[in-house]
């Protein structure tokens, strides 16, 4: 807290007069607050570069892949089926009739009371036995000893009415593997609501080629390469699946890159321009001369452009512009894919890995060129930090030093007027003398 000082003696305002003093003196922290500020900056700013490279790298990561071009449609004439195309997919149809659907086995008891007894087992299709030992024979202790063995087989209670219930065994599985039966029954033998059975379907129907193909579940894995199809219930009339290549989806793969990075350039760009106001004064922004920032857009740039096996890639679309960003030619793409599926997705594949090459080494967030930056900016500005809380204790002892030195002054100042007073009374108590001519 300072001391009250103002005009005491001297009637001058040494509140003020310190403070312009301490402006002056504050001008080197002042500096350094604007150099720590200027660093914050450029750290957000290196921070924004790093994240848009990185989700560069992740998205290039992804269509690097080689089924990243690999997208198909599917149809199927009927709703008894439908397929869903995945990796190693193909162009192509397929005729088959539903023969049979995939279900599990259900087996119900006669109605009862309890169990026969506590310990019985069950037989799986494969004729292998799991043995079961409940706390009793009630049905409670039964469906729960069931429900935790390895059978492979649910049970259930429901009340029939009367006090008495059945008890409702389900396979856990589709197909004619999960088939089973059970030992020691009560009220005798169970009564077999729903058989174990496959699904199958007829290939080449009516033809000397006709073929079955059978499935323990409804869904039939890579009846054609990559192509999955389910049925979900018999049909008389052939059913007819059709894969076809996702023209659209593939080309918003190419655009959604193309895009990634023109939103990196632009970001680039625009921070690295220089402006002129209307008083004609110039504006450099935060990344104007900065050479990480110029390096990155040279890589990622390169990467993107370069021939691929001496093509370029404007061949397929894709072509740099005068502004320095990526111009996406739709039309050509889809020209170039149709034409040669295998050269484009190739020529995608290396772009896509070049880039992301590029952008994971700059964005490494253990030794990437931009993270390296940002960790160097932050070392400078806890530098610059320490430097200004230095000057705080500097500043704060220069004025203490002011303060008293003008409270030194004052108590001086008021020291003299009180001799001055003195002496002015003392001179004004002597006798006057009066001379005679």
């Amino acid at each position: 807290m300072g001391i009250a000082l103002d005009g005491l003696s001297s009637g001058l305002d040494t509140t003020a007069l310190i403070n312009t003093l301490m402006q002056a003196e504050a001008i080197p922290q002042n500096i350094l607050k604007n150099k720590v500020s200027a660093t914050q900056t450029m750290i957000s700013a290196l921070q924004a570069l790093n994240t848009k490279v990185a989700d560069l790298a992740e998205l290039t990561k992804k269509t690097a892949k080689p089924d990243s071009l690999q997208l198909f449609t599917t149809t199927s004439s009927s709703d008894a089926a439908k397929a869903t195309a995945g990796s190693g997919a193909a162009p192509g149809s397929l005729d088959f009739k539903i023969t049979q659907i995939a279900q599990a086995q259900v087996s119900v008891s006669a109605p009862i009371t309890e169990w026969t007894e506590s310990s019985f087992s069950i037989t799986k299709a494969d004729g292998s036995k799991v043995d079961i030992t409940a706390d009793s024979t009630s049905l409670d202790d039964v469906v729960r000893a069931i429900n935790n063995s390895e059978a492979g087989v649910k049970a259930v209670k429901v009340s029939v009415g009367n006090g008495t219930y059945r008890l409702q065994f389900s396979a856990a599985d589709t197909g004619a593997a999960g088939e089973f039966s059970i030992s020691g029954a009560a009220g005798g033998a169970l009564t077999q609501v729903k058989a174990a059975q496959d699904a199958s379907v007829t290939l080449w129907s009516g033809t000397a080629a006709e073929q079955t193909v059978t499935s323990s579940s409804n869904t039939f894995e890579d009846l054609l390469p990559g192509v999955d199809i389910t049925v979900a219930k018999v049909s008389d009339e052939p059913v007819t699946v059709t894969i076809a290549r996702d023209e659209e989806a593939a080309g918003k793969v190419a655009k959604d890159l193309v895009d990634s990075l023109n939103g990196l350039f632009k970001f680039i760009s625009g921070n690295s321009s220089v402006t002129s106001g209307a008083d004609g004064a110039t504006k450099a922004m935060i990344f104007t001369g900065d050479s990480t920032a110029r390096d990155v857009n040279q890589r990622i740039l390169s990467a993107a452009t370069l021939p691929v096996n001496g093509k370029s890639p404007s061949e397929i679309g894709i072509s740099i512009n005068k502004s320095g960003t990526i111009d996406y030619d739709a039309e050509k793409f889809q020209a170039a894919l149709a034409e040669n599926p295998a050269v484009v997705e190739a020529a995608l594949q290396e772009i896509a890995s070049r880039i992301n090459t590029a952008a994971a080494g700059l964005s490494d967030k253990y030794d990437g060129q931009i993270t390296a930056r940002i960790k160097g900016q932050e070392s400078t500005m806890n530098r610059l930090g320490d430097q200004v809380m230095d000057w705080d204790r500097r500043l704060a002892t220069r004025r203490a030093t002011l303060e008293k030195t003008y409270a030194a002054m004052e108590v001086q100042l008021s020291s003299l007027n009180a001799q001055s007073s003195w002496l002015t009374s003392q001179l004004s108590s002597l006798p006057s003398t009066n001379s005679s001519s």
